[in-house]
């Protein structure tokens, strides 16, 4: 699945993944009117207001990017009619040809970590038959329990062509309370899970990289350079660009030599574009124009710094 991504990054000369977050705030209020008159004021109705939304956006974007990346809690506060249009996303966005990556951040144990992996990117047995459940191409995975967290992830990989993103270095101001603790009184434990993620990556090797990447935030942009030193072979997924601070010009130490190595998130910068200053004239019913010129100014911006 990774030679699959580097080939479509080549193919758009877009670096980019855009983040299918959907709150509620976001939505224009014509179609949030629409989906309460037909289906009144309930978790019906923000599904399909969310489904509505989120199609208007694809349709805008999916010949500029290679990727998009649904964040599964933006859907689940919605109960199964958010699933369904977790689900309903994931399937159109496909049919676009795009790469899916399933932003779950899912880490367990045993048979848990399995079912995860199952029904996220594998098939589960019913009856005689193996059948696919949510079917993204990749997800994201917390390592906090261990290798006996990730190991499911990586052999659901190996049997369908999948792929995970572990998370390392978060981009949200936090993150340092425990990934950056020193082990040992030398290396940040950051550090640390990255040299598991390259060890985890040589399993998984399609080509020049692996399908086992990272995430490290745009926000430590220096983070950045020492971990595309420790994990050469693993493709690095970067949320915080745009909204939460991350520019073009903290992005070129997360891509290696060849201009490939990276894939660079933003999601409100994106999908709530016409509610921002330099997009206003677009207007809510023009959303996806909005969109669509976000992803461009986005573009020009990483391409000109990389």
């Amino acid at each position: 699945m990774i030679k699959k991504l580097t080939e479509e990054i080549r193919k758009k000369e877009a670096p980019i993944v855009v983040g299918l977050d959907p709150m509620m705030k976001y939505i224009p209020e014509f179609i949030q009117k629409e989906a309460f008159k037909e289906k009144g004021e309930g978790l019906e109705a923000a599904a399909e207001a969310i489904w509505i939304y989120n199609k208007g956006i694809v349709d805008a974007v999916y010949d500029l990017v290679p990727a998009v990346k649904p964040q599964i809690a933006m859907y689940e506060q919605f109960g199964i009619p958010g699933l369904m249009a977790f689900k309903r996303t994931v399937d159109y966005c496909k049919e676009k040809g795009l790469i899916v990556i399933g932003d779950i951040k899912r880490g367990d144990i045993g048979s848990t970590s399995e079912a995860y992996a199952t029904g996220h990117l594998g098939r589960a047995l019913v009856g005689s038959k193996r059948i696919a459940g949510f079917d993204e191409d990749f997800v994201t995975v917390n390592p906090y329990l261990g290798s006996d967290g990730v190991k499911p992830f990586i052999d659901v990989c190996k049997e369908e062509d999948k792929g995970i993103f572990v998370l390392v270095k978060t981009s949200n101001k936090s993150s340092g309370e425990f990934q950056d603790r020193l082990i040992d009184g030398k290396s940040p434990l950051y550090e640390l899970v990255a040299r598991k993620v390259d060890e985890w990556g040589q399993e998984l090797m399609e080509g020049d990289y692996s399908n086992v990447g990272a995430v490290v935030g745009a926000t430590y942009p220096e983070v950045g350079k020492a971990l595309r030193d420790i994990m050469p072979r693993s493709f690095i997924l970067v949320p915080g660009y745009g909204a939460q601070g991350g520019s073009g010009k903290d992005l070129k130490y997360f891509f290696n030599k060849d201009g490939l190595g990276a894939i660079i998130n933003s999601s409100r910068g994106i999908i709530a574009a016409y509610m921002k200053e330099e997009y206003k004239n677009f207007g809510e019913k023009n959303f996806g124009d909005a969109a669509r010129a976000a992803v461009l100014d986005m573009k020009e911006d990483i391409n000109a710094n990389i």
